[in-house]
């Protein structure tokens, strides 16, 4: 069993920024970074082990090579790999969104839906994002809106602030807005329906696509349902369950737990600086680091400052 230290796949999205290169070391081949996937094993941007003799491989090539014991016995359920992290930087508002649920997108995208849970990781003053509507409203009337660029009005406009957690429902309409950075985690999908987009174009010249009779079809025209999760769990569903680990480095500066043979993993690094171990082995790890224990990996401890998102799978 091992640590892997991942390294991302990145997006030049055109509402993107720099600070992920700025803050979090991050490696842009653009003019801008708007996401870097770093949990994937989807096609459309894997992530690479970076140490051991593995370095180089996807971490799809990695969990074929190995076996899928590496994933855990919680994630036999899933035919392919459950997850995907990333980190977002918005420095212009990203379009009025919806992803389909399973039974839809494998239909008629042929991968699976998307749920997926925000924390805001920075954000500045004034920020705010999408989330639901302020109300139920009809599909007549969610299609004329849409037609008249009326859609913001009867939109849930939330302020933000650092530190907030939003959990997004498949078939939930959503938008993050400017200024924000925004660690995500989701289901392994790439499935994204535009509903608005402000009329901007894209790299071509042209108004970016919408899809407007998909998004019809599977958003949930009212307000955003209230995430279930509990204590400690800050967002917790069939497809993920994600902890938050805050170690200041003298009152709290080590984390000791155990990767059982159920669950990989997942220790995405909001902040700080440290040493994780297990076996006899250890990484350092930073600011932005991406890091998985594979399944069965035994106790391990986390040492240093670490703000971070701790994910797994539940049964």
């Amino acid at each position: 069993m091992a640590i892997l230290k991942l390294k991302p796949s990145g997006k030049d999205y055109i509402w993107g920024g720099h600070k992920l290169v700025d803050n979090y070391g991050k490696e842009m081949t653009g003019d801008r970074l708007a996401e870097t996937w770093e949990l994937s094993c989807h096609p459309d941007g894997p992530s690479f082990v970076a140490n051991s003799e593995d370095a180089g491989k996807t971490l799809r090539q990695y969990i074929e090579e190995h076996g899928k014991k590496v994933l855990g016995t919680n994630c036999e359920r899933f035919e392919d790999f459950p997850i995907l992290t990333k980190f977002i930087d918005a420095q212009d508002n990203l379009s009025i969104q919806v992803h389909p649920d399973n039974e839809y997108a494998l239909k008629n995208e042929g991968q699976y839906g998307k749920t997926e849970m925000w924390y805001v990781v920075d954000a500045e003053e004034g920020a705010y994002l999408y989330h639901g509507f302020k109300k139920e409203i009809s599909k007549d009337e969610f299609a004329k809106r849409i037609e008249e660029d009326t859609l913001l009005e009867v939109l849930n406009k939330v302020p933000v602030h650092k530190g907030d957690i939003f959990f997004i429902e498949a078939g939930t309409i959503h938008a993050i807005g400017k200024g924000l950075i925004i660690a995500e985690i989701q289901q392994n999908s790439n499935v994204t329906y535009r509903v608005y987009d402000y009329g901007r174009v894209g790299k071509d010249g042209k108004k970016r696509e919408l899809h407007i009779e998909k998004a019809l079809d599977v958003t949930n025209r009212g307000p955003a349902k209230k995430d279930g999760s509990h204590y400690p769990h800050i967002a917790d569903c069939d497809y993920f369950t994600v902890d938050k680990l805050n170690l200041d480095g003298t009152t709290f500066n080590k984390l000791e737990g155990t990767v059982s043979e159920k669950s990989f993993l997942s220790i995405l690094v909001l902040d700080g600086e440290g040493t994780i171990t297990s076996n006899g082995e250890s990484v350092s790890y930073k600011k932005g680091d991406s890091i998985f224990l594979t399944a069965g990996s035994g106790e391990y401890s986390i040492e240093g400052v670490c703000d971070a998102l701790l994910t797994t799978i539940r049964e």
